[in-house]
């Protein structure tokens, strides 16, 4: 009945292949007179997500996460990952050759200190490394008393013998009714912030930052439309743009060189050599700049000035034009999501519906809208205890029955030009049980929480983060991801440099588009996730304040199952909350609904009785 377009459910992972690759990586480290190597799960640009030319962490280990990294010596081999990806990991890796580490709790600079032994060579590659983590690296081989190696070839390149070519999707321009605003006025902006740092010159090593200052996108990498591209900003003068000059065609190459200098791929380490020997100071980001274009600048004489990439920020708070977009595409995602909800509230209970069905039905949705480019990233489609596991990929190998009784989650989320969705939803096949509804009840309180939250102005993630964990944290219970990430302008689905976790030390600014999604994940049995999309927002006047105070505006429109809601755990505030945003919702949606999903729909939203609960 459907088709996913964009989605593959082919098992990616090589788990049997680890124990040979890494006999074949160890025999190259002899060659090479390394006692090991670190493999990053990076490219040159650092990005997130990387074109499958560069998933060497996959190829090598078999672990298909968005991140992680591994390190092989002659005896041992170790891979870490983080909090989401810990059922995973031990699903896809042989853990006879590789041992497991969390990613947080016990990093890579860690392990070295502890765990390399006296004396040795651990070889690495300054291109796949931030200038921050190869420092960390060097400090912990020296109180190893062991030495950080670079190599100018990877390793793993030398033995991966049917590598994926090198992407070569079509560079095109996102047109100013989309962007908001010009390339040109960007780089205004852009040159005013660098005048506070004394420097010659500035390198825009992140893709997502080189799409949005010149208003370019690109299909590099999956689902997440950037140009693989560099650029160099002077102080005055044009900017340069490194790409793979395959990849234009001849009206956007004409377009770009009215404000930029294009030169190939290969000019940029000569560019930056000469600016090293021209003895200019190079301002570079430490925390996502490649450690390789540091060396180049420096080695070549020139210095450099560290500091963060002032695009970032920029590119983060939304113009009146991407906020007005990103509310058009929530909307159309909503009705696509709704119609998708209710066609799964009749088929599930059949009990024939599967994992890769429900995906496919949805992405089909999205597609009827007419304005779907991409998914924004592989939706997230977790039956029983699939559900659990944070960051599943449905396969053809673990695909599962969705079968009553169950609770069924899915994230997902859509690239449209004029803005980027994610939300997930999880939802009862049948009676739920009384700790399913708690659990999910808990949950849900904590997502109002946050989305009533009122905080002044300069308020960042981590301050926030409490508000949504709280009546987990009450009954015991916690979930081990960030409460919500920062969302790009048909960009990334993850953008910086704001996030609502432990660890978001960035102030959430005006403009600013973050998800809302805390969760609760019972291994072995259901997850349980809800997320919106939220717009940072100027606070409703508040009589008396001394400071000035923002607000979160929900974006998404889809129903919450409240099948799942344990009313008598919600105050009457709370269950307000649900009733407005179903009222929201229904306002929104139903016009764009058949008769029969919009029958649904309303039965589905309709109010909860309020019952006189005080807030706790």
């Amino acid at each position: 009945m459907f088709e996913a377009h964009f989605q593959s459910f082919e098992d990616l992972s090589e788990r049997a292949e680890g124990a040979p690759r890494v006999a074949a990586l160890r025999a190259e480290l002899a060659k090479r007179r390394l006692d090991g190597f670190i493999v990053p799960r990076a490219d040159r640009f650092q990005n997130e997500y990387v074109p499958p030319s560069d998933e060497r962490l996959a190829w090598l280990t078999g672990f298909t996460g968005s991140a992680g990294a591994a390190i092989v010596l002659a005896d041992r081999a170790v891979i870490f990952v983080d909090g989401r990806y810990q059922v995973q990991v031990r699903e896809e890796v042989d853990s006879a050759v590789f041992t497991i580490e969390h990613l947080v709790e016990k990093p890579p600079t860690l392990w070295i200190e502890t765990s390399l032994p006296k004396g040795a060579k651990l070889g690495y590659s300054p291109w796949l490394h931030t200038i921050d983590g190869a420092e960390r690296l060097a400090r912990a081989c020296t109180a190893a008393e062991a030495a950080l190696v670079p190599v100018e070839d990877n390793p793993i390149d030398a033995i991966w013998s049917d590598r994926p070519q090198l992407p070569l999707g079509p560079v095109v321009a996102h047109d100013l009714r989309f962007a908001g605003e010009s390339t040109k006025d960007k780089l205004t902006r852009l040159r005013a912030d660098m005048q506070k740092l004394s420097a010659d010159a500035m390198v825009v090593s992140d893709p997502q930052a080189v799409s949005w200052l010149f208003n370019i996108r690109g299909s590099d990498v999956p689902h997440t439309p950037v140009v693989l591209a560099f650029a160099t900003v002077p102080k005055e003068g044009k900017p340069a743009l490194y790409v793979d000059l395959r990849k234009l065609g001849n009206e956007i190459r004409s377009n770009l060189e009215e404000v930029a200098e294009v030169r190939p791929n290969a000019s940029f380490e000569r560019d930056l050599a000469e600016l090293g020997k021209e003895r200019k100071t190079v301002r570079l980001d430490p925390s996502g700049c490649a450690e390789e274009i540091a060396r180049l600048v420096v080695e070549s004489g020139g210095s450099i000035v560290r500091g963060s990439d002032p695009i970032v920020p920029m590119k983060a708070i939304k113009n009146a034009t991407e906020i007005a977009g990103a509310r058009a595409a929530q909307q159309r995602d909503g009705v696509a999501v709704t119609r998708f909800l209710a066609w799964f509230d009749r088929e599930a209970a059949r009990g024939e519906l599967t994992e890769i069905d429900a995906v496919e039905a949805l992405e089909s949705f999205r597609r009827d809208t007419g304005q779907l480019k991409d998914v924004s990233f592989p939706s997230i489609s977790g039956a029983g205890p699939n559900g659990a596991i944070v960051h599943y990929r449905v396969t053809r190998s673990s695909n599962r029955r969705i079968a009553p009784g169950e609770l069924f989650l899915i994230d997902s989320g859509g690239q449209y030009e004029d803005g980027t969705t994610d939300i997930t939803r999880t939802v009862a096949v049948g009676a739920p049980t009384p700790d399913m509804r708690k659990n999910f009840t808990l949950v849900l309180k904590g997502h109002i929480a946050l989305a009533r939250a009122v905080f002044p102005d300069g308020t960042n993630g981590a301050q926030l983060d409490t508000l949504a964990r709280q009546y987990l944290w009450r009954a015991g219970l916690d979930f081990d991801h960030g409460t919500g990430h920062g969302v790009g302008s048909y960009l990334s689905v993850h953008e910086g440099p704001a996030r609502i976790s432990k660890l978001g030390s960035y102030p959430l600014k005006r403009g600013m588009i973050l998800s809302n999604e805390p969760g609760y994940y019972r291994t072995g049995a259901y997850g349980i996730r809800i997320e919106n999309l939220v717009l940072v927002t100027e606070a409703p006047p508040v009589a008396d304040a001394e400071k000035p105070l923002n607000a979160f505006e929900t974006l998404t429109v889809a129903p919450i199952d409240t099948r799942l809601i344990d009313q008598t755990l919600l105050t009457d505030d709370e269950v307000s909350w649900v009733n407005s945003y179903h009222s929201h919702v229904r306002d929104v949606v139903a016009p764009a609904l058949d008769l029969e999903t919009r029958t649904w729909l309303f039965a589905a939203t309709a109010l909860l009785p309020i019952r006189i609960k005080k807030e706790r």
